[in-house]
């Protein structure tokens, strides 16, 4: 439970168990399913509380899948933590679409940058061509690496070790802490930051289990929500840099790129295309919530 979704969880855990008489049981990652399948518990009350990535959701919630939108979130931490901790796209707009969906969204948090694992450099659009990379189930996340020249493959979370030892993908996508605890740098050369994107995951509860609790629990949820949230958006951060250092001990010949503003803007050209696809999946909602979300931005970073 050292990934960052188990600190945050253990955090809650621990705020509600002081404070109540309740007991919290965590269940690490994989142990119950796959991501679809932990979603379909807790919208079935079978689990009372989950942590999901917006990634796995936005076949359920297209909207969704704006925070997948590449070049759009911000890189600066002062930024990154107003806007989680503010935004109207997520504490208004989108706990109103997760209710629809009988989840009660309580809150969202950042895991950090995004980075590719390949086995061999690469440093524009041309560099991905016919790479296999494997993403998340999202519609959006597959538009975006063919915006990016690669061959976007989905795959569950628990093959993509495999699936990078025999050559199925030649690459992958995922926060930091990840490529370290899962240790995907073992069968990858390089790990590369093209400034594309946070890793951002959704705390949810089961919408009925909630609101049949009295309220005092909801006021204690909310208390835990906002203490573990204020804890990690900070964690987080550290977790990064402790996760590039270990992997560089373990692996001293892997070989870390960023790309130079240069080269990002090539990308960042494509990733107009992909909030084109995102309006065009979505309609109405989704660019209303695209908007707002754009607004939300701009007032982290003017605060």
């Amino acid at each position: 439970m050292t990934d960052i979704q188990g600190v945050y969880a253990s955090r809650f855990k621990k705020i509600i168990e002081e404070n109540s008489t309740h007991k919290v049981l965590l269940y690490p990652f994989g142990t119950l399913g796959e991501s679809t399948d932990l979603l379909e518990q807790a919208q079935a009350g079978l689990l009372q509380f989950v942590d999901q990535s917006p990634g796995f959701i936005g076949t359920l919630i297209p909207e969704a899948q704006v925070f997948l939108l590449p070049y759009v979130l911000p890189e600066k931490h002062s930024e990154i933590a107003y806007f989680f901790k503010h935004s109207k796209t997520i504490h208004q707009t989108f706990h109103k679409l997760y209710g629809e969906q009988d989840l009660e969204l309580l809150t969202m948090f950042p895991e950090g940058n995004v980075a590719i694992t390949t086995r061999e450099v690469f440093r524009s659009k041309a560099g991905l061509s016919g790479m296999k990379i494997r993403v998340m189930s999202s519609p959006l996340l597959i538009e975006t690496y063919k915006a990016f020249g690669a061959v976007p493959t989905p795959l569950p979370t628990g093959e993509i070790f495999g699936a990078l030892q025999t050559n199925m993908i030649q690459g992958q996508e995922n926060p930091w802490f990840y490529l370290e605890s899962a240790k995907l740098y073992e069968v990858s050369n390089v790990i590369t930051e093209i400034g594309h994107n946070l890793y951002t995951t959704a705390v949810m509860a089961n919408k009925k289990f909630y609101e049949s609790s009295t309220l005092a629990d909801q006021a204690l949820i909310s208390r835990a929500t906002k203490a573990a949230t204020d804890f990690i958006i900070e964690y987080q951060r550290e977790l990064e840099v402790s996760a590039k250092l270990t992997i560089k001990k373990s692996k001293p010949n892997v070989q870390y790129i960023t790309l130079t503003d240069a080269e990002r803007e090539p990308f960042r050209q494509s990733a107009k295309k992909v909030q084109s696809k995102f309006i065009e999946a979505t309609g109405p909602s989704g660019k209303a919530i695209l908007k707002q979300l754009k607004e939300d931005l701009n007032d982290a970073k003017n605060r």
